[in-house]
């Protein structure tokens, strides 16, 4: 996992974490709380500066706590561009934090002594708020509550959210959307829906959780002067900027250039394998070996001509067993390489067992997927092998099965990927959206987009094969499965600019 960990701009942080280096670099470090809101403010409003016409009018949100502070820096460099002001507290001035109280002082001293400054208008609660006048309103700034919230919306806060979502206006989140929980990614109760969040010193876990994506709109991150030592983070945001594909060296002979058997098909599932060797041989794999029951070997002759076969059993026989074990390991010992098992194997009783004594022996680098993963679900307390590696690449149903544990949201799926990676000493591909890679060392991975398209039958068998292949040309497991993901989401992107539904074969 060492090799995959990214910059710190794609750490993605719990709301504890991003307290935690805050008040580390204050007290540890010795940066004070004001001159990071200074920061933090100044960087946002360097950017929206960017993006506004020529005197504007702006709406700021406001609450009592540091958020409002934020948002106040802000206000205060833009009044100074000849952008006017109104400071709505939707609870009032009385009480606000300290730094806070401070920014509202430096703010009510420019537009006092600064000619020039656009002006400011300050609005001592909501139940004050007249909302008339809206033609001359052209963006608000959600500076209400930050990372802290951990109850729904109620009273004024509620109805000042509410309001916002309803103006046809650009709306600009200070650090997270009011509403938004910044762990789980849930909407509590009701959350500001964000043209732009501009998120401060690191990204928030729950931007890319559950209804996160639907409330950020396009998420910028201000860097702030954290040091790199006083960062932590066990949750990482995949991205094609830090995971590259390498250079794989010219190979002598097929065989050096990785080996991937894929124990696969049963009759009326061949489709599946035929998915996962394709997309496999695509990635460059040197040679795709097909372990099946003899009685399906005509299929895979006529639709894989480029891929080699090796049937076990007789001619009759149309699904794996345990009386092929032997003969499947002999094969595997002939020529050193990984084993993608499942796609399309089926649930037969002979091949559940067949299954259940293959994860005990085989010793390898193993990838299970599909009826595979059903097979290793119906053991109870199953374990891999010491000695072997393990990738598995469940979509909710499969994990839930997989971990005896139900999960209710993105959070929990999370969470629980963490723990059956980090207890089982493998590695998890959890299907979803957003797709999940679990470590062994605890720590997750995951993506930006929606990939919920490899949960679809045919989508999730090119996935594993694109993983194995990766894996067998010689990539550490987590960073296989990330250049699988990155590489059906790029396919994907390709696939929709035709304006056409999608097909497995097109991510292969």
């Amino acid at each position: 996992m060492k090799a995959t960990l990214p910059p710190h701009p794609f750490y993605l942080s719990t709301a504890e974490q991003s307290q935690q280096m805050d008040r580390a670099t204050i007290e540890q470090f010795g940066i004070d709380g004001f001159t990071l809101m200074e920061v933090a403010g100044s960087s946002a409003a360097k950017r929206l500066l960017d993006e506004l016409p020529a005197n504007a009018h702006g709406l700021y949100l406001c609450g009592k706590g540091n958020n409002a502070g934020d948002a106040l820096v802000v206000a205060r460099y833009l009044i100074q561009h000849g952008h006017a002001a109104t400071l709505l507290f939707i609870s009032g001035t009385e009480g606000l934090s300290d730094d806070t109280e401070q920014n509202l002082a430096l703010l009510r001293k420019i537009a006092e002594h600064d000619s020039t400054a656009a002006p400011v208008t300050i609005i001592n609660g909501w139940p004050q708020f007249k909302k008339s006048g809206l033609a001359e309103l052209d963006f608000i700034v959600d500076g209400m509550l930050g990372t802290g919230l951990n109850s729904e919306l109620r009273g004024d806060y509620a109805k000042a959210v509410a309001w916002a979502n309803e103006v046809d206006r650009p709306i600009y989140s200070i650090d997270i959307p009011t509403g938004l929980h910044a762990n789980t990614g849930q909407i509590m109760g009701t959350a500001i829906q964000a043209s732009t969040t501009y998120t401060f010193g690191s990204q928030k876990l729950g931007f890319y959780l559950e209804d996160g994506y639907s409330c950020t709109g396009e998420i910028v991150l201000c860097e702030l002067p954290f040091p790199n030592y006083l960062k932590t983070c066990n949750n990482f945001l995949l991205d094609r900027s830090w995971v590259n594909e390498p250079e794989y060296p010219p190979a002598k002979h097929k065989y050096d250039a990785g080996v991937l058997y894929l124990i696969a098909g049963s009759e009326g599932l061949t489709g599946a394998a035929i998915l996962s060797a394709r997309s496999a041989w695509a990635a460059g794999v040197g040679a795709v070996i097909i372990i099946c029951p003899r009685g399906i070997l005509p299929v895979f002759e006529h639709t894989l001509p480029q891929i080699i076969k090796k049937p076990v059993g007789t001619p009759d026989d149309t699904s794996l067993s345990i009386e092929q074990l032997d003969s499947v390991i002999h094969i595997i010992d002939e020529k050193p390489g990984n084993v993608l098992f499942g796609p399309g194997i089926g649930r037969a009783p002979s091949t559940l067992q067949f299954s259940t004594a293959f994860f005990e022996q085989f010793t390898g680098r193993l990838l299970i997927d599909a009826d595979g993963l059903w097979c290793l679900g119906q053991q109870q307390n199953w374990q891999k092998p010491d000695q072997a590696s393990w990738i598995l690449t469940p979509h909710p149903g499969e994990l839930a099965k997989l971990s005896s544990s139900s999960f209710d949201d993105g959070g929990e799926r999370l969470e629980t990927v963490r723990e059956i990676s980090s207890t089982k000493n493998i590695t998890v591909v959890s299907k979803g959206f957003p797709s999940v890679i679990g470590t062994p060392s605890g720590k997750c991975l995951l993506t930006r987009y929606d990939t919920r398209v490899f949960a679809r039958a045919g989508f999730g068998d090119v996935l594993a094969g694109k993983i194995g292949a990766y894996w067998s040309l010689g990539n550490p497991p987590a960073k296989s499965a990330a250049l699988g993901l990155l590489h059906g989401y790029e396919k994907t992107k390709l696939s929709n600019k035709k304006n056409r539904f999608l097909e497995p074969n097109d991510l292969i």
